[in-house]
């Protein structure tokens, strides 16, 4: 009997965990990736003796990736060495016509709480509050991350309605945590990290307040590497269950007959398959990779009128000597709200650059000197800005945001590169939009309430039989665990859609996640 042919289009972190959970039960598996090499938005950059991470730069929630691996019968440590971070990262918070406000995000909870309290002496207090209220939520909120929701009808279930009274639609992340903290900084200190989902916490729905709490109570982690280095453990499992993975091979059309995937059209080639798991843009490859005549109302018009993330500018820096910085800086802008607003508060609408802006800079020779020649850093800046809506310039704005970011890093905290870059690599939104990101919109789709859940674009593409989604396109959204758990999602209902019951050896953790992922 032969087995069902499944193809994965695309070697980004959803992908090859899906595409290691369906090799794991014996199918047969190929992975196909536009670029030369894996990884996607979670690739390398070789800059010279540089190597940099091109997109995410720290992970949460191992255990959550543990789980694929103990579902192909191997243990993560063996194909990974992970860091825990701690301080996790430092915060420097602007204030308007005051001094900057400087933390140093720890897992010491006791030790979170006292530089709270010196910035107002209530706000230690309420952040053992705020903990507690988020592991509360989590635990409420872990059902519908882990499971498929097509429809409101997941929702009621009686696990998954837990989560419900805590969803708040009518509070945002801001309006939360000012009930609990009195500061400025520290409403902004459990707040930013919406940004992770390319969000303003002014917008972010409240559910999202869960992000600080994951980091307090699972850590910040550094894969020796990079984060690219998570990518070729997948990898490696992937090839030892028998998978094979083919880079250079853009696909340019999924071939579909009486609305049934029977394979993929390539430049110079055509491969057969029966099943089709996409790992790439959600809205960009629907748009791309259907025609519109098969997709019904979901027209290239009503993909593009969806709210977006921001995007974001990027400069990756080989550097002579040490920075004295820790492994991970952020500074947000002193006029906090009216830099969000220039981002483009409701996801869409055309923003604008803003003079004194929030950044990121990354530094992880300090952690992994295996990232630089010895003596010599590797540091990654980050500045998030309006994705491609929005009427910028990039090929005349670029310089001037360099030279901004150069003398923020100087003036601000204190690192001065004149004459010490080595390497050099900058992406704008406009080059994000070329790596097939509709918009250029590094976070994908908005996490807005009206494109959360069941209104994301779906698992199981509706008008496709054998056409599935994964990635951050999807549910349950953006960000690595999170990717990895709608990995588990999407190969549970493949799985299933072969009559392949993962609840039949659900004794390692990973199966047991698998099987929840398919009901």
């Amino acid at each position: 009997m032969n087995r069902p042919q499944i193809a994965v289009v695309g070697a980004g972190p959803g992908g090859l965990a899906a595409a290691v959970l369906l090799a794991s039960k014996g199918l047969d598996v190929t992975v196909y990736e536009a670029q030369p090499e894996i990884g996607g938005r979670t690739s390398s950059i070789e800059l010279g003796e540089f190597t940099f991470d091109r997109g995410p730069t720290f992970f949460l929630m191992p255990y959550v990736l543990q789980e694929i691996f103990t579902a192909a019968g191997r243990d993560m440590n063996d194909y990974a060495d992970l860091v825990r971070l701690d301080p996790m990262y430092r915060l420097v918070i602007g204030q308007q016509g005051k001094p900057d406000v400087t933390i140093d995000a720890t897992q010491d909870l006791d030790e979170m709480a006292r530089q709270l309290s010196s910035l107002h002496p209530e706000d230690g207090k309420a952040f053992e509050s705020f903990v507690a209220h988020n592991r509360r939520k989590l635990n409420a909120a872990e059902p519908i991350l882990r499971r498929p929701i097509r429809s409101f009808v997941d929702l009621i279930r009686a696990d998954a309605a837990k989560v419900l009274p805590v969803l708040k639609p009518t509070e945002t992340v801001d309006s939360l945590s000012s009930k609990y903290f009195t500061h400025p900084a520290s409403k902004i200190a459990v707040g930013f990290q919406s940004k992770y989902l390319g969000m303003s916490p002014y917008d972010c729905p409240s559910l999202f307040t869960i992000l600080p709490f994951i980091e307090y109570e699972y850590g910040v982690w550094h894969p020796r590497g990079g984060c690219n280095a998570l990518m070729h453990a997948l990898a490696d499992v992937f090839v030892e269950l028998g998978g094979k993975i083919r880079t250079n091979m853009p696909v340019k059309r999924v071939m579909t007959e009486r609305g049934k995937v029977v394979g993929l059209q390539f430049e110079s080639e055509t491969v057969a398959c029966d099943h089709a798991v996409i790992n790439a843009d959600a809205t960009w490859a629907i748009k791309n990779l259907f025609p519109e005549s098969v997709r019904g109302k979901t027209t290239d018009e009503s993909l593009d009128k969806k709210k977006y993330s921001c995007s974001t500018y990027m400069m990756y820096l080989g550097v002579e000597g040490e920075v004295d910085l820790p492994h991970h800086t952020i500074r947000t802008a002193p006029d906090y709200s009216g830099n969000l607003a220039d981002i483009g508060r409701d996801e869409g609408w055309a923003g604008s650059l803003t003079d004194d802006p929030s950044f990121y800079v990354c530094n992880p020779s300090v952690t992994d000197p295996s990232l630089a020649p010895a003596g010599c850093s590797s540091l990654y800046v980050l500045m998030p800005t309006p994705n491609t809506r929005a009427p910028i310039d990039w090929e005349k704005e670029s310089a001037g945001c360099r030279a901004l970011l150069l003398e923020r890093m100087r003036s601000v905290l204190g690192v001065d590169l004149t004459g010490r870059i080595r390497e050099e690599m900058i992406l704008t939104p406009e080059d994000w939009a070329s790596q097939n990101i509709n918009f250029g919109a590094t976070f994908n789709l908005a996490h807005s309430l009206d494109q959360m859940l069941h209104k994301r674009p779906q698992h199981k593409v509706p008008f496709a039989d054998g056409a599935w989604l994964v990635g951050g396109g999807t549910h349950p959204g953006s960000g690595l665990p999170v990717i990895f758990l709608s990995s588990q999602i999407t190969a549970g209902l493949v799985l299933k859609e072969l009559g392949i019951d993962t609840r039949r050896r659900a004794a390692r953790a990973g199966e047991t996640a698998l099987a929840g992922a398919a009901s």
